[in-house]
């Protein structure tokens, strides 16, 4: 069934509304800065970093192989989809509460419950992702989706630049824990707001879903990773260079060891990191119908592999290097953009919840890469580390110059 024009309408304005709403909801539980400081403010270490980490970014994608085959047997998602987003307003508010009665917690108990509850965070993303994903590329016809995307990156970005402000002025007005579970009321009652637009959306029916079991789901892989070579160097690329996104958090890390990790700095952290997301977006949103997404992905590679080296050379100027930051937001949306994009591209219809869980296949490696990182950091030092992720991320170009998109 083809998507008419005036329905493709009603869901571009309904996945715009989740967009906006989200990005304003996204500062407060930003997990390049917010998460990651606020388990460095709970007591936690770089290997607690490391598992965190992992969690969000690695654990998250491996859950949406596992989910796939399960939401691909349905012809109809949205209500898998509503209930992911549910579960992670849930985890968001007990998140909030937790802080709130906290005092009355051990430490060790606190980093227990932020693992667990961010877990439920992740995971249900995760869940609901592929469903989101499967969904928009049904629901909006094909000649409007760069014009989706880059609106959604540049209003959304507005949306992030202001809430930044916010969230830079409720960390410091509060002092722990009551910032941190002010933070998550907030971003919890904006992700709520943020799915109502999916009660207004109008899905198309699969034709004929595939029915397949989690053991047919993973043996379909290998075949169609072999069939199709754009989507064995799109897993690749999101093996090499999506490492960009997991080592971001140890920015933070990096800054506690060397300066005074106030609650100011954290915000100029995360004012610095939007307003690289809003100028990339803008650029975006000007030349949209002349750049091509493999052109972006070379760019982030350049970006990408440039922080590491620059966090190394500014870790002892802390006002320097806060503008890391500006180049992280760059690199972020970049690889966010590009990555939506050509997993559009490179699938259809018909298979596009499958392709959606099998890369999640591109992020096993980032599951286990921030638990690398975080205990090489604790034996062998920030540096060596460092030139090596800048290392791994420039080899993802073999990869990125082999796509066709």
């Amino acid at each position: 069934m083809q998507i008419s024009p005036k329905r493709s309408k009603i869901n571009f304005r309904s996945f715009l509304w989740h967009s906006v709403f989200l990005a304003l909801a996204s500062n407060f539980m930003d997990i390049d800065t917010i998460i990651p400081s606020m388990l460095v403010k709970a007591g936690g270490n770089a290997v607690h970093l490391g598992f965190l980490s992992a969690i969000m970014l690695g654990g998250s994608g491996v859950f949406q192989l596992l989910f796939a085959p399960i939401l691909s047997k349905n012809a109809l998602k949205l209500k898998y989809l509503i209930l992911g987003i549910n579960l992670r307003i849930v985890a968001l508010l007990s998140m909030s509460a937790m802080f709130f009665f906290s005092s009355s917690l051990s430490g060790n108990t606190i980093i227990l419950l932020i693992f667990i509850l961010i877990s439920i965070f992740s995971f249900s993303g995760s869940y609901s992702n592929v469903s989101y994903i499967d969904i928009l590329g049904k629901s909006i016809k094909e000649e409007s989706r760069k014009q989706f995307f880059s609106i959604k990156e540049i209003v959304g970005s507005i949306g992030v630049f202001l809430s930044a402000i916010v969230v830079r002025y409720l960390i410091k007005q509060f002092e722990y824990p009551d910032n941190y579970s002010v933070l998550f009321l907030i971003a919890g009652i904006l992700l709520l707001i943020a799915s109502f637009g999916f009660w207004n959306l109008k899905e198309i029916r699969s034709i004929n879903p595939i029915k397949r079991s989690l053991i047919d789901f993973f043996k379909l892989i290998p075949k169609e990773i072999k069939n199709n070579q754009n989507l064995k160097y799109y897993l690749l690329m999101l093996n090499t260079l999506g490492l960009g996104i997991g080592f971001l958090p140890f920015l933070i890390l990096l800054a506690k060891e060397n300066f005074d990790l106030s609650y100011g700095l954290i915000g100029n952290f995360l004012v610095f990191r939007i307003t690289g997301m809003l100028f990339i977006s803008t650029v975006f949103y000007r030349f949209s119908k002349k750049i091509n997404y493999k052109s972006l992905l070379i760019i982030a590679i350049v970006i990408g592999s440039i922080i590491p080296i620059i966090a190394l050379i500014l870790s002892d100027n802390q006002f320097y290097f806060q503008f890391i930051f500006v180049l992280s937001g760059i690199f972020v949306s970049l690889f966010k953009i590009s990555n939506n994009g050509i997993l559009l591209e490179i699938s259809s219809n018909e298979n596009r919840t499958i392709y959606a869980g099998i890369s999640g296949a591109g992020k096993i490696f980032s599951t286990v890469f921030p638990l690398i990182v975080g205990l090489l950091i604790f034996y062998i030092g920030y540096t060596a580390v460092f030139i090596t992720v800048s290392l791994i991320l420039l080899s993802s170009y073999f990869f990125v110059r082999k796509l066709n998109c």
